[in-house]
């Protein structure tokens, strides 16, 4: 992977980070420089993928400590313990199949043991299908713990990784 930087995320990033939310919004969420700056104020890990000294994807993640008033998270807060909330990655559409989400998710991974998590959760869209998400997070092992439907009426699959090894203390 000729010119790939990992490193982590400063709010000097916002910029292409929001861009790169944007170009996904339909299975992430809005997220604009506020947002984003709101967001990297909690997060316990963001990171960026840059090519060229540009930045082509990142990753945000609260761990189960955050502050962080979001449905999701406080779904996986009820039913885990020490975990590690992946609340967005996203890679450019240039950039897909290089592997970088691997290169992300087991940065995030490392770190995330580090500070104490057993769990890595997330969530991927079933309704409207996500399928690469789905494919993605199947391959790094992880599981469904169960759904949830949105306000929006976008159901969920809410998942757990079989990486960090751990307990749920619930359903």
């Amino acid at each position: 992977m000729k010119d790939i930087t990992l490193r982590p995320a400063t709010l000097d990033d916002t910029a292409a980070i929001v861009a790169l939310n944007e170009a996904v919004v339909a299975v992430t969420s809005p997220m604009d420089a506020a947002g984003f700056a709101a967001l990297f104020a909690i997060a316990a890990q963001c990171d960026v993928v840059e090519r060229g000294g540009t930045v082509i994807g990142f990753i945000l993640a609260m761990d189960h400590t955050a502050a962080y008033a979001n449905g999701n998270f406080r779904w996986f807060a009820d039913r885990l313990n020490r975990f590690t909330y992946i609340d967005r990655v996203v890679i450019a559409d240039r950039a897909r199949g290089l592997g970088l989400g691997s290169v992300l998710y087991d940065r995030l991974g490392d770190a995330a043991r580090r500070r104490g998590s057993l769990i890595l959760a997330a969530e991927m869209d079933l309704e409207p299908a996500n399928p690469g998400s789905l494919r993605f997070h199947a391959r790094r092992g992880f599981v469904q713990l169960g759904t949830r439907t949105l306000a929006s009426g976008k159901i969920v699959s809410m998942q757990v990784s079989g990486q960090i090894t751990g307990q749920a203390t619930g359903s």
